[in-house]
């Protein structure tokens, strides 16, 4: 009998990607075969990153890391996860804030994937208050993100607010 292989799909904005969401790919990759990454377009949200630069960084920063697969994708998360035969999604808590979004959100995918799970992760003590969010907001101020995101991001993300 040929064993499937264990997929999951940690679908997000990452704008920017964070020590945080990397730290959370690493978990996923110990627990499953393949994790893909999806970056979200989010017309919601005013981007700092066009998706092509964040699917650009996303695979810079995972470089040399094998099992994983980054795509940019517009839609449902569920629908994505679909088309790649992925049974798993992927969300990261880091503090109670963000349960109730998230466990609203799980709801309504299961709802319309009943065949499609959501687990949790928590990022590391040390990433845990961490969002893009707050990275860029630090940024825009003239503080210093060092420790919240890759050299290489941290340039970009300069290169943008200048």
């Amino acid at each position: 009998m040929k064993h499937s292989k264990r997929k999951a799909l940690y679908p997000g904005s990452f704008d920017p990607i964070t020590y945080g969401h990397l730290d959370l790919i690493k978990r996923a990759l110990a627990l499953f075969d393949e994790v893909y990454v999806a970056i979200a377009t989010n017309e919601d949200k005013v981007a700092l990153f066009s998706v092509a630069e964040r699917v650009e960084m996303m695979q810079r920063a995972l470089k040399g890391l094998k099992r994983v697969h980054v795509h940019a994708f517009d839609g449902l998360s569920v629908a994505f996860a679909r088309k790649h035969n992925i049974q798993t999604l992927i969300r990261g808590l880091r503090a109670t804030s963000d349960f109730d979004y998230e466990f609203q959100m799980a709801m309504t995918n299961r709802t319309l994937a009943k065949d499609i799970d959501t687990i949790f992760l928590m990022p590391s003590e040390k990433h845990f208050y961490l969002s893009s969010k707050l990275v860029k907001e630090i940024a825009k101020y003239g503080g210093n993100v060092d420790t919240f995101v890759p050299p290489f991001v941290m340039n970009e993300i300069k290169k943008k607010l200048m």
